[in-house]
């Protein structure tokens, strides 16, 4: 998420109230998750496993709850809970705002573009050219979608991300303040559930299709020529390269990287990255016909078993 315009140290210091090593007017320009964090971000970390992590990353301002040397160039905002933090600021530069029209007077919707009775089109909205979005669907607040886009009854766009830190009082939840991007001639089929992203975009990139429920999580980017095939779950943070096919009922864990060509057949569990061009099965996945060999060998077993008990 970049801010609106740039902000120095001491303010973001003064929006909530914590210490800071840095020059005052040190320039801080967004916020964003550490997979996706530029320079002029800030990057919050609360666990001394990932302290290296943060402050050798490309953000450039680190919110942490530790009083650590501060590498050169960068800034240190001193917190005793940035998680708490860093959903202040997102608050305070995405707060949510109250819908007050079915489709809300600073939507823009391109030409020739159908919306159906009863959609919800939230603020700041932009849908381009010649896209159908039909009934009961919801587009919250900042989503983009392209041209030439078909979005069937049901499905919601920009829910937020399930991210929750446990604490003794319960689940707190981290705000999201991201969006959802979705790119020319994609469809989207009914009840599917594509949440934003925590600061950055959830992306469904160019070409792209979706059966119906599928969820994609937050900030996991579809690559272009992709097929989703109905009742797949996607988790956050997750690469699906372009021309990726996933058939019915795929899992797939967060935070890695689908080659480009790669084939999920259905019912498969994505437990780790997989290289492209390959076809994949079985939970956790392996290369199909491997999978399938294994199958073949473990029917064979009683056959063994009564021939050594002979």
């Amino acid at each position: 998420m970049k801010f609106p315009i740039p902000y120095s140290l001491k303010q973001i210091a003064g929006i909530i109230n914590t210490k800071y090593v840095g020059d005052d007017d040190f320039p801080v320009l967004g916020m964003n998750e550490i997979h996706v964090v530029e320079a002029g971000d800030i990057v919050f970390v609360d666990h001394p496993k990932y302290y290296e992590k943060a402050l050798s990353s490309n953000a450039t301002v680190i919110l942490i709850n530790k009083e650590v040397a501060c590498p050169e160039g960068k800034a240190l905002l001193i917190s005793d809970d940035p998680f708490r933090d860093f959903n202040t600021l997102t608050n305070f530069f995405r707060p949510f705002e109250k819908a007050t029209n079915n489709i809300a007077p600073s939507a823009k919707i391109g030409k020739n573009t159908i919306i159906q009775p009863n959609a919800f089109i939230g603020n700041n909205v932009v849908i381009g050219d010649h896209c159908t979005i039909h009934s009961n669907v919801s587009i919250y607040d900042n989503c983009v979608i392209g041209n030439h886009v078909t979005i069937h009854a049901g499905t919601v766009l920009g829910g937020d991300a399930f991210y929750y830190k446990n604490r003794p009082t319960g689940y707190d939840k981290l705000l999201s303040g991201g969006r959802v991007v979705v790119g020319d001639h994609v469809d989207i089929g009914a009840l599917c559930t594509i949440d934003k992203g925590v600061t950055g975009d959830t992306t469904i990139k160019k070409g792209s299709k979706l059966d119906n429920q599928v969820h994609v999580g937050h900030d996991t980017v579809i690559g272009e020529k992709c097929l989703i095939a109905s009742q797949t779950g996607i988790a956050g943070c997750v690469v699906i390269e372009d021309e990726v096919i996933l058939w019915g009922q795929v899992g797939v864990t967060s935070g890695i990287t689908i080659g480009k060509k790669a084939v999920i057949l259905a019912q498969t569990g994505v437990a780790k990255s997989l290289e492209g061009g390959k076809n994949y099965f079985g939970s956790p996945a392996e290369e199909a016909r491997e999978k399938l060999k294994q199958l073949a060998y473990v029917k064979q077993i009683p056959a063994i078993l009564d021939k050594l008990k002979e």
